[in-house]
């Protein structure tokens, strides 16, 4: 599983942990992450977002 940082923040996503916070579960790949994810820490879109 892949891991995705945040260019803004620092911020990783991580597939494998997914985002339960905010209604992501573990598992859930970056291409099925919806397009309207804002960051957790900053705010920003998925766009902002590169394979780590």
């Amino acid at each position: 599983m892949k891991s995705y940082i945040c260019t803004v923040c620092g911020y990783v996503y991580s597939e494998e942990q997914g985002d339960p916070d905010n209604g992501i579960a573990a598992g859930t790949l970056w291409a099925d992450v919806p397009e309207d994810f804002l960051c957790p820490l900053c705010g920003v879109g998925k766009d902002m977002f590169e394979e780590q």
